[in-house]
């Protein structure tokens, strides 16, 4: 729908109801996800959890969602049109894991000392906030030349593989919560049923969950693992706190700058690749944002957070199309925001954390996966869906990898001493997921980018994200567990080859042209230009 340029667009809507309720569940899993992390896995004192690092999220995370909101309606007003939607963002969940267990986690343990591993959390931000800042400046340029198949198609990946299958382990690990709690929300969302007066599906899910679960302990069943001795004791973290000014543990944290380095840039990078595959998965769904500011927001953002205490990242979330399907537009943002820092500063979280079961929550997030997940297929070319579907295997190979890690691991024991040729008897070939796993994010853009060229009969531009892959393979920012000088030399050098024979194939080969109905639909779906 569009209105003329004068309209004042609304703040609020009624679709804005079902995407609130619907965003902050999201919002609210990974609160509960970071603060058990930080409880029970880096054994953090609650001072420092519920005192400084859940403030400091809190206010990053109502910044965010305020300017993301205030965005939108710059967009609406100067369109003129009523549907615009704001982007989503919050905690980067990827980052959430890794700053844990690959920088915290590890230092911790080391030092003894889970306040040092806090600060060693808080300076990877740092570093990784000015990393999205100055790449900010160069991602429209990298939009503008990538397919879209290759954006979603990687973007794709993430959903399915670190989105979605999380919450389909738990709805299935407790069915009679989440698989309940998931038709609820497929009749609403996908099935256009309302329910009573209206009330958002999110909300409904949430209720029935959270009733089952508490409904389940009358017969000593405990489904959700609610209990009231949890509940009682969550009272104990209630209270006011402000976020505090944390520059001196930032700085404490900078002794550690070897290990941090490591991961730090490689996963800004990251997140600029990841903010540019949702910006464009908006700009699909009919919402074109500057990229550029959008970037640079996110860097800024997590560098006021993490100044202030909070050691996880911020950034734009998947799944825009999702929440503007069920009505989102302005107001769902800034209500998420505001809402947010009132639990996270009032020491409600903790409430939270012993009143919902989980598993009432998770079929939102597999909701949004299979959302974005379709969108990659339903939103280019048909001639390009084998790029898409090689897009995915990077994030498999990472999230194979992972669980096969986290298995080990908790036997005490990893895939080295195990002996690869030993995994390679069972049928797990452990060192192709970790090369084709390594840095997936980028291998998830790079090969459906060269895959969707040679498709076209583009070999010469093919050829040219061959050679980008062969360079970010040498550094390490691909296929590697490390940047540093020649880390996989002989993958680069595979990309190396592979570009020139397609150098090869674009001034020798005799090719057949692409069926008419295939160039047609191509023009199609030409991707809209930056701004």
């Amino acid at each position: 729908m569009t209105a003329s340029a004068d309209t004042k667009p609304k703040i609020w809507t009624p679709g804005d109801w079902n995407a609130f309720f619907g965003f902050g569940t999201n919002i609210l899993v990974n609160l509960l996800t970071l603060t058990a992390l930080l409880r029970f896995v880096l054994k953090m004192p609650d001072e420092i959890v519920f005192g400084r690092i859940l403030p400091a999220t809190g206010l990053m995370l109502c910044m965010s969602t305020l300017y993301y909101a205030w965005l939108a309606y710059q967009l609406a007003k100067k369109t003129g049109r009523t549907d615009v939607c704001a982007l989503p963002s919050g905690i980067s969940v990827p980052h959430m894991f890794v700053v844990v267990f690959v920088i915290m986690l590890p230092i911790s343990l080391k030092t003894g000392d889970p306040i040092k591993g806090w600060e060693a959390g808080l300076t990877w931000v740092f570093i990784q906030s000015f990393v999205l800042m100055i790449g900010g400046f160069i991602a429209p340029i990298i939009r503008k030349i990538t397919p879209r198949a290759a954006l979603l198609g990687t973007l794709a990946g993430v959903s399915i593989s670190f989105i979605s299958m999380r919450p389909a382990l738990e709805m299935f690990t407790t069915p009679v919560i989440g698989v309940v709690c998931f038709a609820i929300i497929l009749l609403s969302w996908f099935g256009g049923v309302r329910y009573y007066k209206g009330i958002p599906a999110g909300l409904v899910a949430i209720a029935v969950g959270s009733a089952i679960a508490w409904g389940s302990n009358l017969f000593g069943l405990n489904y959700g693992g609610m209990t009231l001795e949890k509940l009682t004791g969550s009272f104990a973290n209630f209270g006011f706190s402000i976020p505090l000014p944390a520059l001196s543990h930032i700085f404490s944290g900078f002794e550690f700058l070897g290990v941090i380095l490591v991961t730090a840039i490689p996963f800004g990078i990251y997140d600029l690749v990841e903010a540019l595959d949702n910006v464009e998965s908006a700009s699909v769904a009919g919402d074109d944002f500057p990229t550029t500011r959008v970037l640079t927001a996110d860097g800024v953002v997590s560098l006021i957070g993490c100044c202030l205490g909070n050691p996880f990242i911020n950034a734009v979330y998947i799944g825009h199309p999702g929440w503007k399907s069920m009505g989102g537009r302005i107001g769902y943002s800034a209500a998420t925001g505001v809402v947010v820092i009132l639990f996270c500063t009032f020491g409600i979280i903790s409430l939270m954390s012993s009143l919902i079961p989980i598993v009432a929550i998770s079929p939102i997030l597999l909701y949004i996966g299979m959302l974005i997940g379709a969108q990659a297929f339903q939103e280019t070319p048909k001639s390009h869906a084998p790029a898409i579907i090689l897009a995915l295997t990077p994030h498999l190979a990472a999230w194979g990898k992972l669980l096969i890690d986290n298995s080990l691991g908790a036997a005490g024991t990893n895939a080295a001493t195990v002996g690869f040729e030993n995994l390679g008897q069972v049928g797990v070939l452990y060192h192709g997921l970790e090369v084709l796993g390594g840095g997936a994010i980028l291998s998830g853009v790079i090969l459906p980018a060269i895959a969707v060229f040679v498709i076209d009969r583009k070999f010469a531009i093919g050829a040219a994200f061959a050679f980008a892959g062969a360079l970010l393979t040498f550094f390490g920012l691909m296929h590697g567990e490390k940047i540093g000088i020649g880390e996989s030399p002989v993958m680069a050098s595979s990309y190396v080859l592979v570009a020139l024979v397609l150098v090869g194939c674009a001034k020798f080969a005799v090719v057949a042209p692409k069926p008419a109905e295939e160039e047609e639909e191509l023009h199609g779906h030409l991707p809209s230009p930056a701004k």
